[in-house]
Parts: C-alpha cells; structure tokens; sequence
C-alpha cells in the first residue's frame, strides 16, 4: 500500500448508488481522506443523497442515472439518462480537477466513472459483496484497480486480478473499537444474550420463525435468553406476543440507535448477510446464524456468508429451509458447549479487515501522486463517446 504523504493535498470524487449498502463505505472513506487533508465530493442519485450519515463536509452532486435492463425502450431511456449524467460529471470534473475517482458500485455510480475514464482520470472501483455487482462488472475492464471485502470475487474475469487489492469493507468507527474488547463472558449460568435484525426495517420471516425456534431450545439455554430483535412496525406486536406466550425476555424495537452497544454484549446473532452485517459481526467476533436474502442480485448474500461459516465463527440456513426445529438445532450445535461460542466468535474475528478503510485510502491516494492538470480533453471525449455507448447497449441487450 501507498504511505500518505503529509501536507499533499488532492481533489477525490466517491460515485455510489443511492442505497446504504454502497454509500456508507464511501462515507467512511470520505471521513480517512477529509482528515488527511484532501478534499473530497460525493456524486449519487437523488435517493442516495438522502441516506443518513453522509458527513457534513462532503458535498453531494445528483446526476441522473438511468437502469440499464434488455427491455429496448428502457435501455434506450437509460442509456440517454446516463450519458446526460456522464455530461454533468465531465463538467464538474472541470472545476473540481480530481486526481482520481472511486466507485462504490450501483448504476448512480457508472456516468461518473465513464465520465472519468473518457477524461483520463484514475479510476478505482470497490466491491462490498462477494459477487461482483451489475454496474462494477461491466467497469471491471475499465478501472485502474478494483478493491475487494473477499478473498474470492464471484463473477471477476480471473485475467483481472493483477489489479484486484482486498481491502474489506470500512466500518462504522464505534462498531470496530469493539475489536479490542473480549468476547462477553458465557457460562452455564450466565445469561444468553441474543442479537436478531433483518435490515434496517426487520425481515418478516425472522419474525415468524425466531420466537419459536429459540423456544424449541433445551432449558438449559431456553431459561437463559435475553433477546433483543429488531422488527417490521407491522410485525412487532405479533413478536411480542409470541416471546410472551414462550416466557421468553424479549426487547424488540423498529430500529436500535445503539446498535454498537449491543453487538458488543451479544453472544449470538441471527440475521441476514449482506455486506456491512458480516464486516461488522467479523470486525467485532460475533458468532452468527445467517439467513442469506434469497432475492438478493446473482444471491451475493449466500455467498457473502461462505467466508465465515467455512473458518467456523457462522452457520448458514437458506431462507427455503429456516424452519424453528432447524435454528433451535443450528444455535444448539454452537452454543451447549461452554466454549463452542467463544471458539466460533474467535473464528468470526480472525475474519475481519479492521484497516479497510484505511487501506482503501492508501489504494486511491496512490493513483493522486500526480497533479492533474487539464484532464478533460473534450475533442477526444467527443470522439470516443459513441463506441462506448455502443458497447454498453450491446451488453446489456444481450
């Protein structure tokens, strides 16, 4: 990795779609190069310029950006979306003068990368999941490195590796002082302290399926639960109910502001996959029970789930078979012995990459070293337009 060099300051644009999946890396990154004294900007659609939690140093740039799919009608309507915002990047481009751009994938993120590349401006891509995403895939060919969270990228050109870097996914900063901190203490009296979400809005199938299976579980860990589970608004009531008619203590909330907090006293969560969920369970060492989204894109999550449940700190149950009897059988496996929780969560964290976001920022500032002065060449830009156009019809109509 590159070594920052102090007192060098450069202009570095983030392009991420508009969901928190690909937006709160960038944000994290935008936080390391904002306190090593670059400036930064962020460039998204008009949802993603709404997700809590982007800095307040960080000015955002909507673009349009058009869906690429094999319906002729839409591609044509996204493909003219994306270039009027390829046009609005180059613009900006112009002024801002940035040394290199990043994208965190999703399709808010692609007219400023094509924009970049016309301009011949550095470019990096970072891929959050396990599988590479739609617009990273066809930016793949085209970047001048890509930044990964796995070991094995599904859906990567193999002949693409030699500019392939893992740097994991960057955590939330009170997520990752959790790593230095012990595995809560877990004994046969001590109590059970379990940890169910679903996304930010729960998943209704953890809802129906969780209160049952952990009643289904031997005294001798039933009688110690303490749950905390994160639920649907719709859902919430018929969960309480149902942990009551169990006995079961049970704290269920829409959404937990203190999540921090309470992933540092969890023994053991249950949950879905996705991206941020296992960097944050590795970061800390959290032993899991993992429900991978069954309609997530080319099933990214059951694959995000292999990494820990092969080193031992997770256990995986597609969504078809999530049955109560299956997860009181899954949690028993893990949790009855007295250190099988504590082996597990030891196996979770040497699954982490807690300097991923500084790693990331190391990548990136190592395509800034140079100043780049008059970066937009608009004759050339004008020249190579419409092959590149060409070229993205074609993929996405085959």
């Amino acid at each position: 990795m590159t070594t920052h060099v102090p007192g060098v300051s450069r202009h570095f644009v983030l392009a991420a779609g508009g969901t928190g999946g690909h937006l709160l890396p960038a944000f994290a990154l935008a936080v390391e190069l904002e306190q090593r004294g670059h400036h930064v900007a962020l460039v998204t659609d008009e949802r993603g310029a709404k997700i809590p939690g982007k800095p307040s140093f960080l000015p955002a740039h909507v673009l349009p950006a058009g869906r690429l799919g094999k319906n002729p009608i839409a591609l044509a309507k996204g493909l003219a979306a994306i270039w009027s915002g390829r046009a609005m990047a180059l613009r900006l481009f112009e002024s801002f003068q940035p040394a290199c751009v990043v994208g965190f994938g999703g399709y808010p993120a692609l007219p400023a990368l094509l924009a970049a590349r016309s301009a011949g401006i550095p470019t990096v891509i970072h891929e959050q999941n396990a599988v590479l995403g739609r617009v990273n895939r066809l930016l793949a060919k085209r970047v001048d490195a890509i930044a990964t969270a796995y070991m094995e990228v599904e859906r990567l050109d193999p002949k693409l590796w030699g500019k392939v870097h893992r740097v994991g996914n960057p955590v939330r900063a009170e997520v990752l002082a959790l790593r230095g901190e012990a595995f809560p203490a877990f004994s046969e009296d001590s109590l059970f302290r379990v940890l169910v979400t679903g996304g930010s809005q729960g998943a209704s199938i953890l809802s129906e399926v969780v209160p049952d299976g952990l009643a289904m579980l031997p005294p001798a860990l039933r009688h110690r639960l303490q749950v905390t589970q994160q639920c649907r608004p719709e859902d919430i009531e018929a969960v309480r109910a149902r942990y009551a008619g169990h006995q079961i203590p049970a704290e269920l909330g829409t959404y937990f502001e203190d999540m921090a907090s309470r992933l540092a006293e969890t023994h053991l969560f249950i949950g879905r996959s996705g991206a941020s969920t296992i960097a944050e369970l590795s970061a800390v060492g959290r032993p899991a029970i993992l429900v991978p989204l069954p309609i997530a894109t080319d099933d990214h999550q059951a694959v995000n789930a292999r990494e820990m449940v092969k080193a031992g700190g997770a256990r995986a149950i597609r969504q078809s078979g999530f049955t109560p009897k299956e997860l009181a059988k899954q949690i028993q496996a893990m949790a009855l012995g007295p250190a099988a929780l504590a082996n597990a969560a030891h196996a979770a964290w040497n699954c982490g990459l807690p300097n991923a976001v500084k790693d990331l920022a190391d990548l990136v500032e190592g395509f800034g070293g140079v100043p780049l002065m008059d970066v937009i060449r608009m004759d050339s830009t004008t020249q190579t337009a419409p092959s590149t156009r060409e070229a993205l019809a074609k993929e996405f109509a085959e």
